[in-house]
């Protein structure tokens, strides 16, 4: 058995993938390595905790002393690196922890991955590092970087750190950037499962600016095969893009979500537009097709109804989710708007 080592395994994206990688490859063994910040919660894992085949360690990626104790102790074949602080809107509160993991992070990980000799190593980005689209066209693996938030700005460095060990020390690292994802257990600041949990709570949703901002949606199953594909057979130094060919704006998801879930549209508020918000996101995923033999297998509609349904069938995880550093942060974010509209 090979062992694969998973970075921010405990947060939304990176728990999918530990439990697709299980399921689908049974020569597979893991180690989750997760700071456990705020968003990073060890109850998405709890159908694989007591596998032979899994393994947690508490840790931080900027930390090169523990990161070299794990890899003298295990033998990793991999590395596929989720860590990341992800939150757009934080990042615009107080960008020094997206610098802090994200890129200085990033670097130590490369560094402890060609100390010890790791054969593969795949950066987990973002559409976002591109910037923004207009009204039609859509983001290559060569569109120019252009991002536009702190968050963006701290992905796209991470992803040049990548390319520049590839290119100055044959480093095998690979790079994916993907579309909006949505699914089960993806952490409640984020659009969908946000207006799921405040719609069951007849709560205002706030929208901001028109609502019109338009984004590609993937499902999250559909984003994990497209990594296990290029950590199997993706080409060191390349760029993978990802998308689910699923745009709708903003406002129209959230009139969707309100359909499932039997809610009045009288629950959205538009709210003061986000400093810097990206207007259009599109992902040309073409490559990936031709190259990787994968494409988007889940539909919008069934995925977006298979989530609402996910989520009405774990409203206790969702309750623990929501802790009070969470409601903390939700206020700050939004009271003030929300008293505004």
């Amino acid at each position: 058995m090979s062992w694969l080592l998973v970075t921010g395994g405990c947060g939304f994206i990176g728990s999918n993938f530990i439990r697709w990688i299980l399921e689908d490859d049974p020569e597979s063994r893991i180690v989750n390595l997760d700071k456990l910040t705020y968003a990073g919660n060890p109850a998405n894992l709890e159908s694989v905790s007591e596998s032979d085949r899994y393994v947690f360690r508490q840790g931080d990626i900027a930390d090169r002393p523990g990161l070299d104790e794990l890899l003298e102790d295990i033998p990793i074949c991999g590395i596929v690196n989720f860590a990341a602080e992800s939150h757009v809107d934080r990042s615009i509160l107080d960008s020094t922890p997206f610098i802090d993991t994200n890129i200085g992070g990033t670097q130590v990980l490369i560094d402890a991955a060609r100390a010890a000799g790791i054969e593969r190593f795949v950066q987990v980005s973002t559409d976002e590092v591109y910037g923004s689209l207009g009204p039609t066209g859509a983001f290559t693996e060569q569109t120019p970087l252009a991002p536009n938030s702190p968050y963006a700005a701290s992905k796209a460095a991470a992803d040049l750190l990548v390319r520049a060990a590839v290119k100055t020390h044959g480093f095998p690292g690979l790079i994916t950037r993907c579309s909006n994802n949505y699914g089960p257990y993806q952490f409640p600041e984020k659009l969908i499962p946000l207006f799921i949990s405040n719609a069951l709570e007849h709560q205002p949703l706030p929208v901001y600016g028109d609502g019109e901002n338009v984004r590609d949606w993937i499902h999250v199953d559909d984003h994990c095969r497209g990594i296990a594909a290029v950590l199997r057979c993706g080409e060191p130094g390349e760029v993978y893009n990802f998308g689910g060919r699923a745009e709708m704006s903003n406002i129209g998801l959230t009139r969707r979500l309100l359909e499932l879930l039997d809610r009045p549209e009288s629950l959205i508020r538009f709210v003061p537009d986000r400093p810097g918000h990206d207007q259009r996101y599109a992902i040309d995923c073409s490559r990936a097709e031709k190259e990787l033999d994968w494409s988007p297998q889940v539909g919008f509609d069934d995925g977006l109804a298979a989530t609402v349904e996910w989520y009405l069938e774990n409203s206790e995880w969702i309750e623990r989710i929501r802790s009070g550093v969470y409601r903390e942060y939700y206020q700050n974010q939004y009271g003030e708007r929300l008293d505004e509209s």
